[in-house]
């Protein structure tokens, strides 16, 4: 596990707290403040033990002059302000002599919001190319860095693994969880451990399945994925998504784990890709017009018996094109099995938490990931640019021992 807030001294230290904030908005009001609940935590440690706190954030995408006005972080400020039921100091820039005074007057126990770091990108993409001279400015702002965006630990961005470079770091509470939930599950899975892979291309895909093939007793495919696999046997899959480079993939994979992979039998499909009602068709009835959209109720069956009879269960990716009401069946039927399996569940990636979280059963999965890029990353193994420069705690312990 990686050093964690735990680990420090935080008392009169200024302490740099990197938040995901990037909350949906939608006519100036948030809809949902998950990501900003998921962080408070932390920020009422560092408060509690006397730290000078100082948070940053991205709030989405800046590519010009209106985009910072959609994503203006003081909306943040405001709903964080009632969530603490604390005053708490907003400065309305990402650096600059107005940042460096406020930092300079914080005192124990007070917070300070800085504006949406992604401002930097209206100029050569600062911080999300992670500019140097960016993050040394970052870091010369605290003493100690805490890093508690799960969503972007995957990205190396200045706010991130840029002060992470210059500053004694640490994670909190919220990647801390993260890693405690998913790592455990994908180094030393409990059996029969089933992997259920979707979402639109193999190629977003190739690292999990690499990396979890052999862990895997099963790995239950659907999405726009599987159609690739499926013509790679020498289906017909007519006008579906069709992922051309992955084709060999997809042939060698199921060549030498073809009892391990697991694929559709049968698809709701259409004729144009619009939401409106399907037809049901087994693989073997699909025309060269047909467009698969969902999976069909033979292999929510199929998937099923796998489902209730694993002990670990990792989901990432939707089953068909769920942003339509016509074929979101096959999601959130696989959302609703796995809920009632009574092993460890865990659900990552943005539709099929949508998924679970529109079907108001986040309670009945043992982790729900607040981050799908960043839990694709995980599934992935590899380095994680977030948490590369932060020490693993047995690591700090036996420095510490040397040191001291």
């Amino acid at each position: 596990m990686k050093k964690t807030i735990k680990q420090f001294n935080l008392k009169n230290k200024r302490v740099i707290i990197r938040c995901d904030f990037n909350v949906p908005i939608v006519n100036g009001k948030i809809t949902d403040n998950t990501r900003i609940k998921s962080s408070l935590e932390t920020i009422k440690y560092a408060i509690r033990n006397n730290a000078k706190v100082i948070l940053l954030s991205h709030l989405g995408k800046i590519k010009n002059e209106d985009d910072k006005i959609k994503n203006d972080m003081y909306i943040v400020y405001q709903e964080l302000v009632k969530l603490m039921k604390k005053k708490i100091k907003f400065v309305n820039n990402t650096r600059g002599d107005d940042v460096d005074e406020a930092v300079r007057n914080l005192k124990n126990g007070q917070i300070l919001l800085l504006q949406n770091t992604r401002y930097e990108d209206l100029e050569d993409n600062k911080e999300s190319s992670c500019d140097e001279e960016l993050s040394k400015y970052w870091a010369s702002l605290g003493d100690i860095f805490i890093n508690d965006a799960f969503a972007t630990i995957h990205r190396k961005h200045a706010s991130n693994y840029g002060i992470s470079k210059y500053l004694d770091s640490g994670i909190g509470f919220l990647i801390e969880k993260e890693l405690k939930e998913m790592m455990p599950a994908i180094e030393l899975p409990d059996r029969p451990f089933v992997l259920i892979l979707g979402g639109s291309k193999v190629s977003d895909k190739i690292k999990v399945i690499s990396n979890l093939i052999k862990k895997a007793d099963h790995i239950l495919i659907g999405g726009g994925m599987c159609n690739t696999f499926l013509l790679s046997e020498g289906y017909n899959m007519g006008e579906s998504l069709i992922d051309k480079d992955s084709i060999e993939y997809c042939k060698n994979l199921l060549n030498e784990y073809s009892d391990k992979i697991i694929l559709p039998i049968d698809f709701v499909v259409s004729d144009e890709f619009v939401d409106k009602k399907g037809t049901i068709k087994d693989i073997s009835e699909i025309k060269d017009s047909d467009i698969a959209m969902d999976i069909g109720p033979k292999t929510i069956d199929i998937f099923g018996k796998y489902i209730n009879g694993a002990q670990q269960i990792i989901w990432n990716g939707p089953m068909g094109v769920f942003e339509f009401n016509n074929y979101n069946n096959g999601t959130k039927k696989i959302a609703e099995l796995i809920s009632n399996n009574y092993g460890t569940t865990i659900v990552g990636g943005g539709d099929s938490v949508s998924a679970v979280k529109s079907m108001k059963l986040e309670n009945k999965f043992s982790h729900v990931s607040t981050g799908g890029g960043a839990s694709l990353k995980l599934l992935e193994g590899g380095n994680i640019p977030g948490l590369e420069n932060i020490s693993d705690i047995d690591d700090y312990n036996i420095l510490k021992k040397k040191h001291f």
